[in-house]
């Protein structure tokens, strides 16, 4: 038998009992990534039976979250916001700002470390943009498109801000090994190599628009170049630095069509992102951090999704205030990059660390079920949620 025959076939199999476990999340009307983390809680070695060889799926999964967010990062069009809803402009930026003061202020006052406490205020400010891209595009969605543009808005200016901030904890306190002038050294040769990048990868894209796969290797290519050029250079998550190469070439008129042949990708990699996730999971110390579970989703409620709703009222927004703060209402893919980085430090316990991915899919659940309340059916629209 070949040497790559087995983890060919475990993650074909995976990717099978993903598909089969979010089709039947979908039919108790869950989001079907539910589904993609019970299969990775199925496969962990927390749980009995068949354990998944959990260093192939994280490399798949390292790559899912970096084609997620640099295809995010991408989408970002502040132009396009200013004009539509120019006042989030300013909502999004300040309810990130308070939930993170509110957060991490709570996280001091429970004893965490001041890089464990950040990361933590961080992961609670930040929504998850594959859930709300879903719950824009769910079948049964209730949103109004005023609504969907002003969470999708949101989200992105959360990310934006969340993502500066956090490179600059990540920076201060992410490496034990790494002096102040060393992290402030490889945070600009990393801005220079993103600025280099935001000049020359237009010029090179709209010369390979009509080569398909060029175009395409391109693309993928310079994403996880640029991401792994920020994690070695200035030691930040592979996943924020795809965000930032995304913000890169944003403003190209290529930047539509590199989202566009880039979706299959993310999608089929933040199947096994979450999954990996659901092997990450560990029963016992998930246990034993229930107050920490119950401290973060009141965070999420009383720190986020109120201001949200409170600023969406104060600016007059043309969306349905309730909807939105709800649809911002969960953690997920930074509090996850956040929450490693932290524990990898040594900045948070694995009881904190369990509650962070418990926090992850309790909220998921609530916010993709609750915020379908008190609207009316839209047109359907295929999602993974």
């Amino acid at each position: 038998m070949e040497p790559t025959a087995l983890p060919i076939f475990e993650i074909g199999v995976l990717l099978l009992l993903a598909a089969l476990a979010g089709w039947l999340a979908r039919r108790v009307r869950l989001p079907a990534i539910v589904g993609y983390l019970a299969v990775g809680l199925l496969v962990s070695p927390f749980t009995p039976g068949y354990v998944a060889n959990h260093e192939q799926l994280q490399l798949l999964a390292d790559v899912g979250v970096v084609l997620l967010l640099f295809e995010v990062g991408i989408e970002v069009d502040v132009g396009r916001l200013r004009q539509e809803h120019g006042q989030i402009l300013w909502a999004a930026p300040f309810q990130t700002l308070i939930t993170s003061a509110i957060a991490t202020g709570a996280g001091l006052a429970a004893g965490l470390p001041p890089f464990g406490a950040g990361a933590l205020g961080l992961g609670v400010a930040l929504s998850s943009s594959v859930v709300i891209v879903n719950i824009t595009r769910s079948r049964r969605r209730t949103t109004t498109r005023e609504t969907e543009e002003a969470l999708l808005g949101w989200s992105v200016l959360q990310d934006m801000t969340g993502v500066g901030l956090a490179i600059i904890l990540l920076a201060v306190f992410g490496s034990a090994d790494r002096s102040a002038w060393a992290a402030v050294a490889g945070l600009a040769v990393f801005a220079v190599l993103t600025i280099v990048s935001a000049w020359t990868l237009p010029h090179v894209l709209r010369r390979l628009r009509a080569e398909h796969d060029l175009f395409l290797i391109v693309s993928v290519a310079s994403g996880l170049a640029l991401a792994g050029a920020g994690a070695i250079a200035a030691g930040i998550p592979l996943a924020l630095g795809a965000f930032v190469a995304g913000l890169a070439i944003t403003e190209s008129h290529d930047a539509a069509e590199a989202r566009r042949r880039l979706l299959p990708f993310r999608d089929l990699f933040a199947v096994l992102f979450f999954v990996a996730i659901g092997t990450l999971i560990d029963p016992d110390a998930f246990v034993r951090g229930l107050p920490w579970l119950a401290l973060i989703v009141g965070l999420v409620v009383a720190a986020k999704v109120l201001p949200a709703f409170l600023l969406a009222r104060v600016i007059g927004l043309r969306a349905q205030p309730a909807q939105l703060a709800i649809g911002l209402g969960q953690v997920g893919e930074f509090s996850f990059v956040l929450g490693s980085a932290a524990a990898a430090a040594g900045a948070i316990g694995p009881e904190v660390y369990a509650a962070i991915l418990g926090a992850v899919v309790v909220t998921i659940i609530g916010s993709s079920t609750i915020v379908r309340l008190g609207g009316k059916p839209q047109e359907p629209i295929a999602a993974m949620a």
